[in-house]
């Protein structure tokens, strides 16, 4: 392997000494996840999902072309221009290492595609396969990421059960997961505030390892505001999955009422050092919510909840909270309006979503800041968030030894 210090990567030839990515993804094959189900649900896990341990034809094409030399002699020319499926690394997780050697990144936060809803379980009320779907995703990302110390394996945690979200949590850590997942909607039935999660917070924070949010988890639009009269519009893939203008606008909802409900409801200030992330949430509602909270307190300051917060909603936020902006947001302003210590970089690879340049994009964006805000934004705040989830060794670009 050629040394990372003075090798020619996508990240040295856009001008930055180290950058850490917080947002990449597995595309994982169909079936993929049933081979880490616990055989007794495997049944139950189709029954209810239909997802079923087969591999289509045109996934299997995918498969065989991973292994043709001659289409792997692109890779390195094609490193962001090939998407999804095409991607190098983005189901096999031997080549993984290989896009992080092209790209540079120093290290790079590895989320599920296929699971990011955890399969609509917890919404079915379907309590027991909902956590074991949860550990066979963790099993699965876990031994993805464990080709190289620079992937950044996220365990999902389902919080439908808070007697067992905290053993969840454990495990997950335990097998090499650097970060903990829930989703930015509200379980079923009660607030992501509740007490009884507090044991599961507690985890995380002695374990200095963050909690974050990820697209997906959320509410999606009601889907009666697409009935409008007019053409159906396909998503920006060409297909149906109904991904568009506006259902995007749904997607800080989630996240906006339940970082509302830890603020208000003292989580944060219960657990003051451990951190938190929304990430592929965009982040132009954010300086909003901040002044939204900091308002809600000035009216309703009676609340005897709000006199016991450590400070203003946004000061809490500004020191516990980080997010990625999407690359076509003003970054800059952002920044801005909300803090220099709250934006992170990503590059949603292999997504078709995170464009063939985003570095480029963000430093157009980023144009007129200081170095280091710049420097925050590509590194100091993921080391920030990550805690001991990032090893002190992957901080910087120069010090890496693949694994």
């Amino acid at each position: 392997m050629t040394d990372p210090a003075t090798r020619q990567t996508y990240v040295s030839q856009s001008g930055l000494t180290t950058a850490h990515d917080a947002d990449s993804h597995v595309m994982e094959l169909p079936g993929t996840i049933n081979r880490y189900l616990d055989p007794r649900v495997r049944e139950a896990f189709v029954e209810k999902t239909g997802r079923k341990d087969v591999l289509p034809e045109w996934f299997a094409k995918a498969a065989a072309q991973m292994e043709n030399p001659e289409f792997l002699a692109g890779a390195e020319a094609n490193i962001l221009l090939r998407k999804n499926y095409e991607a190098l690394g983005a189901f096999k997780a031997a080549d993984r290492p290989k896009t992080l050697d092209y790209l540079g990144f120093a290290s790079q936060l590895v989320f599920t595609t296929a699971c990011l809803s955890n399969f609509g379980l917890e919404q079915m009320g379907e309590v027991e396969l909902a956590v074991e779907a949860a550990r066979a995703h963790n099993r699965m990302m876990a031994e993805f990421c464990a080709v190289d110390r620079r992937l950044l394996a996220t365990g999902y945690v389902p919080l439908i059960d808070r007697a067992r979200a905290p053993q969840i949590a454990r495990e997950a850590i335990e097998m090499g997961c650097k970060a903990l997942v829930i989703p930015s909607r509200h379980p079923p039935g009660f607030s992501p505030s509740h007490v009884e999660l507090d044991p599961l917070w507690a985890f995380a924070q002695e374990a200095r390892v963050p909690v974050l949010f990820h697209v997906g988890g959320e509410e999606k639009m009601a889907h009666d505001y697409i009935e409008n009269g007019l053409p159906f519009v396909k998503d920006f893939h060409g297909g149906d999955e109904n991904f568009t203008s506006l259902t995007f606008m749904a997607i800080p909802l989630s996240i906006w009422q339940t970082l509302s409900a830890l603020v208000i409801d003292g989580v944060f200030d219960r657990f003051p050092n451990l951190k938190w992330g929304a990430i592929e949430l965009g982040a132009s509602w954010l300086p909003s919510l901040m002044q939204f909270l900091d308002s809600g307190v000035a009216a309703f300051g009676r609340e005897e909840r709000l006199q016991r917060l450590s400070g203003k909603p946004s000061e809490i936020l500004r020191r516990q909270f980080r997010a990625t902006p999407y690359p076509h947001e003003n970054t800059r302003w952002i920044i801005e309006n909300s803090g220099e210590d709250m934006l992170l970089f990503s590059s949603d690879f292999p997504h078709i979503e995170g464009g063939r340049n985003p570095l480029k994009r963000f430093n157009e964006s980023l144009d007129g800041v200081s170095e280091s805000v710049r420097k925050k934004f590509y590194r100091d705040n993921f080391i920030d968030l990550m805690g001991a989830g990032l090893d002190p060794a992957l901080h910087d670009l120069a010090n890496l030894q693949a694994a």
